[in-house]
């Protein structure tokens, strides 16, 4: 929201002398973000002055319309003579003022005016609009000044256009939607510097009357709990803007369209009252406020036809929807330029409903921003007062007697507070007529009585035997104070959050990370060691993922968790397993041109749990109990966490060093012992063996197994869905549930001995079906203790070994710890190896 100083001026008495740095402090150290904060009277420097157009010559042969004007800036320009400057705007004619900025004169975006030859002429200066001012976005004209604006021909322009002004932004917090006005942020400030507030929402206005000022219908009390209405007839359909109201617009960022229209956006900006003008002799019978029915239509200001929905509220006559209520009207019933009857429309609607109906339509107006933060619901007849004085001055319009308010507002509840809980819980003494000083400042009415009864003191809203507790009534402006902690967070906002001590708690002995903290971090640093590159995927997918990734109907991973309020209704459900967003990302890496890509990522998961029933409905006025907690987290999804990785190019690159290496299933495989040997998984504990297993191909899938629990699956994805996601030929991948992966124990230091090893290779022949990783599995069961390492080094098959046989060669290392091995033990240890991987897979030595 933006606003300047002086329209806040109106209703705090800040200091004359206030530096906009002290203003800035002020709001943030009321909690509230200050996006920026500008001194007008230092964006244009140089002569900007008042000119009044006396001649325009128009000039053609161009592609666009050129004018050629002489202007007179009285003595601005140290001649007095007539200031001739080319200027494209269609806007104006001889005899309007406007404001002219002179050879020397520097533009926001240090864009430096000076004479200079253009379209055949000289031109000396520049006929400036709103957005060369940088006092809106609106190019499509000059400033051109109102009749009643005093300012004569040389006149300083600044104090014309509010350039002698500060203008400040602020980012409002969805819990604090009073402060989306003037009349808030002047109350904050009035708090910060101690200074009186005159509040423009408790102006005493006229209420209701017997006969209605327009016949209304309220269906829903709760979507619409009140409607305030009145008449004004007889408006003048040529009167303008007032300068000054169109100057405050601009600079709150809202465009000017017309008096009527203007005035409704003005009362908004000033009081945080959204109102809505019909034109009422374009009304069709009388209105009613109701629930829209589903496939109902209404075309609404903005040009776009729009579904209406169920949980949608709009207004209506005879014909229909006229209006998106709280968000936005209708084409059929807005004021136009001949409009002279205006039906002016002040309403409380409800917040969950406004703000589901703006993201469902993708429709977030200044009111809708307004609503579903919360407005004040005292407000209506206040407002439509406003705006009914407003535009019988500068309309010439004559308000009717009968005033509408259908008014079902519920009071505010009031709660309960312990006079010391606002210390208790900060940590900062507040004596109890301090508390009450300080929520009296927000508006609250506070009354004070002793509870003698309390049995729990730690309780929040119950205090010990004889402490003072406070009755609390919020105001109607403030919404957001329905607990206790809601008033505790607004004593300390006030009191100032700079009093509140800093203590840094004292870290308890022995706590670091925990068992699954470090296993995630040795795991993510091994894999960035072996080259794969982290990626933070989103944890959400498309309904659609499942077919994508080929899964078969009856796979548990197709269960997916769908959330209530997703980002993107595009990718509304939890994923089941990072493969889907991973191969996601691949793609548009390998869309943005890179080929040769290793990624992985460390994530949660998440499984829906098909007992789970709701959630339990938990206060805070004391803390849950471990059975509510208890019964909270049985609701929730399980969530284990999975690490996965995707290969695709080469994992070896060519060079003049020689040929590359492509990524194939191997790789994937040997992530996943990359991965479980960073766990502290023992590598004999480790099996790996053929499986089928979507979304792999069944010929080259790996499952991964410790301590015969399936942990994991790895090797070349299916050519289906490699064509269905349009990723590259033999892109392989891995994934594996860590929190299935068994606690690592405590792992004893190794021993190193000083002996020398007996290397010796073998290599067995064995049917082609039989994995590499079972035969090395025999060689170290038969080989015993003496045996250091194995490892494969080579794989071959020839029409000599026969079909469908393939030779495996092993290097096999032996030592032994306290001695040298001789020639006889390291053969005798080979021989058994051997030995058991004859008798489990037929395996013969290659050449016996």
């Amino acid at each position: 929201m933006r606003v300047s100083v002086s329209w806040l001026r109106e209703y705090v008495d800040l200091p004359a002398d206030l530096d906009p740095a002290d203003l800035e402090r002020a709001l943030v150290d009321l909690g509230i973000e200050v996006e920026s904060l500008v001194d007008l009277r230092a964006t244009v420097t140089g002569p900007l002055v008042v000119g009044e157009v006396r001649e325009i010559e128009e000039l053609t042969g161009f592609k666009k319309p050129i004018r050629f004007c002489r202007v007179d800036v009285g003595d601005a320009n140290g001649t007095g003579e007539l200031q001739e400057i080319v200027c494209g705007a269609r806007n104006f004619a001889p005899g309007d003022r406007v404001v002219v900025i002179l050879p020397g004169g520097v533009l926001p975006g240090d864009f430096r005016i000076g004479a200079r030859k253009t379209y055949g002429r000289n031109s000396h200066g520049m006929i400036c609009s709103a957005k060369e001012l940088g006092l809106g976005d609106d190019h499509s004209g000059i400033i051109v000044l109102g009749g009643d604006n005093p300012a004569k021909p040389g006149d300083d322009a600044r104090p014309v256009v509010g350039l002698d002004d500060v203008v400040v932004e602020v980012e409002i917090t969805p819990d604090r939607g009073y402060q989306m006005s003037v009349r808030g942020i002047a109350r904050e400030l009035a708090h910060a510097f101690g200074v009186p507030f005159r509040d423009p929402g408790l102006v005493p206005a006229p209420g209701g009357t017997p006969r209605p000022a327009y016949p209304v219908e309220v269906r829903d009390p709760v979507g619409c709990d009140r409607f305030v209405a009145r008449m004004v007839r007889g408006v003048d359909p040529t009167a303008g803007t007032p300068e000054w109201m169109s100057r405050r617009l601009t600079v709150a960022g809202i465009r000017s369209i017309s008096l009527p229209v203007d005035i409704t956006n003005y009362v908004m900006i000033e009081m945080g009252q959204p109102m809505h003008a019909f034109d009422a002799d374009r009304l069709v019978g009388g209105l009613v406020v109701r629930r829209a029915e589903a496939g109902e239509k209404l075309t609404t200001l903005d040009g776009v036809t729009r579904s209406l929905a169920a949980e949608d509220m709009v207004i209506c006559d005879e014909t229909g929807p006229i209006s998106l209520a709280a968000v936005m009207g209708g084409e059929t019933s807005e004021v136009v330029a001949g409009t002279t009857t205006v039906l002016f429309e002040a309403a409380h609607w409800d917040a969950v409903m406004v703000g589901r109906t703006a993201r469902r339509h993708k429709l977030f107006s200044e009111a809708a921003k307004r609503w579903e933060r919360g407005v004040d619901p005292a407000l209506p007849l206040v407002a439509v007062e406003r705006a009914v004085r407003l535009l019988a001055e500068y309309g010439g319009g004559v308000a009717d007697a009968e005033i509408l308010d259908i008014d079902h507002v519920r009071p505010s509840a009031p709660v309960s507070l312990p006079a010391d809980l606002p210390g208790r819980r900060v940590g900062v003494d507040y004596p109890p007529a301090r508390v009450v000083a300080l929520l009296e400042q927000v508006g609250c009415t506070v009354s004070q009585g002793v509870d003698r009864l309390a049995e729990d003191p730690g309780a929040v809203g119950v205090a010990a035997g004889g402490q003072a507790v406070l009755t609390v009534v919020p105001p109607t402006w403030r919404p957001d104070l329905t607990d206790p902690a809601d008033l505790v967070e607004e004593v300390v906002r006030l009191d100032g959050y700079d009093r509140v001590p800093s203590v840094l708690p004292t870290a308890p002995p022995g706590r670091g990370l925990t068992v699954t903290q470090r296993r995630h971090r040795a795991v993510a640093r091994a894999l960035a060691e072996q080259g794969y590159v982290e990626v933070l995927a989103q944890p959400f997918v498309a309904p659609g993922f499942a077919d994508q990734l080929g899964l078969p109907a009856d796979d548990p991973r197709r269960v997916a968790v769908r959330l209530a309020n997703p980002l993107s209704e595009e990718e509304p459900l939890l994923r089941t397993t990072l493969l889907g967003p991973l191969l996601g990302i691949l793609k548009r890496n390998v869309g943005r041109g890179h080929r040769d890509l290793a990624l992985y990522e460390t994530g949660l998961v998440f499984h829906p749990r098909p007992d789970a029933g709701p959630a339990p409905t938990m206060g805070v006025e004391q803390r849950p109990s471990d059975a509510d907690f208890a019964a909270a987290d049985a609701t929730l999804p399980a969530q284990p966490r999975h690490v996965a990785v995707v290969l695709a190019g080469d994992v070896e690159p060519t060079g003049w060093w020689g040929p590359g290496r492509p990524a194939s299933w191997a790789d994937a495989v040997e992530a996943g012992r990359t991965v479980l040997a960073a766990a502290g998984i023992d590598e004999h504990r480790i099996v790996v063996r053929a499986a089928e297993y979507a979304p792999w191909h069944p010929g080259r899938c790996a499952q991964l197994l410790v301590d015969d629990t399936v942990v994991g699956y790895a090797g070349e994805l299916h050519p289906t869905v490699l064509a269905t996601l349009e990723l590259p030929r033999r892109t392989a991948a891995m994934e594996l549930d860590l929190d299935a992966v068994p606690a690592a124990g405590i792992v004893p230091a190794p021993s190193v001995s000083g002996f020398p090893p007996a290397l010796i290779d073998v290599a067995l022949v064995v049917d082609d079906a039989v994995p590499a990783a079972e035969v090395r599995r025999a060689l170290v069961d038969g080989a015993g203790e003496l045996l250091e390492s194995v490892r494969l080094f080579d794989v071959y098959a020839s029409a000599q070994l026969g079909e469908g046989r393939k030779s495996l060669a092993y290097k096999l290392t032996f030592r032994a710890p306290e001695r040298t091995l001789t020639v006889e033990e390291a053969v005798a240890a080979r021989d058994a190896a051997v030995a058991t991987a004859a008798s489990r897979f037929g395996a013969t030595l290659r050449g016996a």
